[in-house]
């Protein structure tokens, strides 16, 4: 029922009647002082009617024509026919400047109750059926949204009015740099006419940067490869003979990036991209591994790219991966915000923290305590403090850089660190002190190994240890849990610290399951077990299942709910048995001994409650 061009198109001027041209003009000025995220995320829609008015060529019928800023410039053309009943935002225009809402598609399923659009309700978004679309030649009502679409296709095309076509829509993306670095365009101008671009032929590829000692622009503000005349000056590639310059921006070195992982598969093909049996072999790629950053930019050209190429018929598959998993972002440490009075210093709460008079002051960890879900100052415990942990950034100045924590620490170390921080695809927030930790699992292998393992026979409860920590470590890491893996490796380090020998058949796997996560240690771990190759060739080990079941069980023994003690039982133990190994207890049989128990409730496997009469 009406069409919108954006402020900044550059029709909007230009289609103002002589009664609306002020009004016009000022509002594409109001509207130039605005980001396109104040003008999206404003909920207030303004607009302007510019006077003139579009042709439906489907009806014949005139259609307003408004300038209005929830329109971008640079979405699509710029221009929309709006159908307010069904889209929000139309809706919200259209009733704001009170334009006709005209219904068109109904849901399949609305009864008597239903309230359209242009009755009052909600735009409706979703398929349906037609209503209230017909011309002479052509009637749509009745249709489903998917039919009428295809028979509108149709009545365009045989009246010549419209034509199919498929529009891809790709976030703005600056390919064109002013830079030497970059890969240059293939692409000339031939005898002066730099509006007709000209490809290389396949035979002059590729085409490749010219050395050169100056990467400045020119001093008219060219780009640096302006500079180099023997590269910029050649020949029309089509044998003509006139002269040619070429094309000296450079693409943004993402023209390469998005599609490397095919050379990956077939590096050494220089007639191909790929190799299409290499391709059908290798394609997709299994799992694509991300920041949130990186999956908007990188991930969003790389398939946008690999579509492409599948029209060529470069590749085979549609999409280039089959999952993505995203990690999370690792803030910068936790920093601290007190609040005090300027004149006074006395310090203040963190609710007086807009009041004049009172300054924001940074302090340090060693300043503040933890107090239950917050933090007070350690010199004023009543005081609290703001805390808050932000994106590391060079301006805020809370880098972490690696190489200090590898300087002190080690690379293992770092390494661990960042895994054992917390999953995967939660952002987390870097602590310092937190690497010790760590640090110190690394510390308690390297003791477990350095007095050298013996050829004594493990125990069955050490190979249980043991296969319990390669069944868990293996599955976690599959799963991409790492934290969790390296909590099962801790606890394993802590239970063979205890043993009375180191047997090397249960200790030697230890390092194959840490080399994932700290992988120097690791090899010098296997080195000490007395194994000669590195355990880079060695295959990952296997679980012995029978081992994970256990023989006995640790069972609590409640006495009127709550736990008195335990005791060790058979797996397959009875209540009957369950009752002996209690009585059979030193501290529990004390304790029992003479007692009227008058009820015993019996978990098989997990519990036994005593119920004993209270003392009047």
């Amino acid at each position: 029922t009406y069409c919108v061009v954006a402020p900044e198109h550059p029709l909007a001027a230009r289609l103002a009647t002589d009664e609306q041209r002020v009004a016009v003009e000022e509002y594409i000025e109001t509207a130039s002082r605005k980001s396109d995220r104040e003008r999206t995320e404003n909920k207030t829609k303004t607009g302007v009617f510019t006077g003139a008015m579009a042709t439906n060529p489907a009806t014949g019928e005139g259609v307003p024509v408004w300038v209005a800023d929830y329109v971008l410039g640079s979405y699509g053309t710029g221009a929309i026919m709006a159908v307010p009943a069904h889209d929000a935002r139309d809706l919200e225009f259209a009733r704001a400047m009170d334009i006709a809402v005209k219904e068109v598609v109904r849901p399949a399923d609305a009864n008597e109750n239903y309230e359209s659009p242009a009755e009052g309700g909600e735009a409706f978004g979703g398929a349906g059926v037609m209503v209230n679309s017909a011309n002479a030649e052509v009637s749509l009502d009745g249709k489903s949204t998917a039919e009428a679409r295809e028979a509108m296709l149709e009545w365009l095309e045989a009246s010549g009015k419209g034509e199919r076509k498929v529009q891809y829509k790709l976030r703005d993306w600056l390919f064109s740099r002013q830079r030497y670095w970059g890969e240059p365009f293939p692409i000339v101008f031939v005898d002066g006419d730099t509006n007709t671009p000209v490809a290389l032929s396949a035979d002059d590829l590729p085409l490749e940067l010219p050395p050169t000692e100056n990467y400045k622009p020119s001093a008219e503000g060219e780009p640096p490869l302006s500079t180099v005349s023997e590269w910029v000056n050649t020949t029309d590639p089509s044998g003509s003979g006139k002269p040619a310059v070429r094309e000296t921006n450079t693409m943004p070195q993402w023209a390469g990036s998005c599609w490397y992982y095919l050379r990956f598969v077939d590096p050494d093909n220089v007639g191909a991209p790929i190799d299409p049996e290499k391709e059908k072999y290798w394609m997709p790629v299994d799992m694509y591994v991300g920041g949130a950053e990186h999956a908007v930019l990188h991930l969003l050209y790389a398939r946008f790219w690999h579509k492409v190429l599948y029209d060529c018929g470069v590749v085979s598959t549609k999409e280039p991966f089959r999952r993505l998993v995203s990690q999370g972002m690792i803030l910068g440490e936790v920093e601290y915000t007190a609040y005090r009075e300027s004149e006074s210093g006395e310090w203040v709460p963190p609710a007086r923290a807009g009041d004049e008079g009172v300054e924001a002051v940074s302090v340090s960890a060693e300043e503040v305590q933890k107090k239950g879900n917050g933090y007070t100052l350690v010199a004023a415990p009543g005081v609290g403090v703001d805390s808050r942990a932000h994106k590391m950034s060079k301006s805020r100045g809370n880098v972490i850089n690696p190489d200090d924590i590898v300087a002190e620490y080690g690379a293992d170390s770092l390494r661990l660190y960042e895994m054992f921080m917390g999953p995967l695809t939660d952002t987390k927030v870097w602590n310092t002190r937190d690497i010790e930790g760590v640090h110190r699992f690394l510390a308690k292998c390297w003791r477990l190994f350095e007095g050298g393992l013996d050829d004594s026979e493990p125990t069955e409860e050490q190979l249980r240890e043991l296969h319990r920590c390669i069944k868990k470590v293996g599955e976690d890491t599959e799963a991409m849990r790492f934290n969790t893996a390296i909590s099962a490796m801790m606890e394993f380090v802590n239970a063979a610290q205890k043993w009375d020998t180191r047997p090397k058949e249960a200790l030697r796997v230890l390092p194959l399951l840490l080399a994932s996560y700290a992988p120097h240690i690791a090899e010098d771990l296997w080195a000490q077990a007395g194994e000669g190759e590195s355990l880079a060739y060695e295959p990952w080990p296997e679980v012995d299942e029978s081992l994970l079941v256990a023989s006995t069980f640790t069972l609590p023994v409640q006495v009127l709910g709550k736990t008195k003690g335990t005791v060790e039982v058979p797996a397959d133990c009875d209540q009957e048995g369950a009752m002996a190994a209690v009585m059979d207890d030193e501290k529990l049989g004390a304790m029992l001994e003479g007692k009227d128990i008058k009820k015993v409730i019996w978990v098989p496997g997990k519990i036994i409650n005593l119920i004993i009469p209270k003392k009047k």
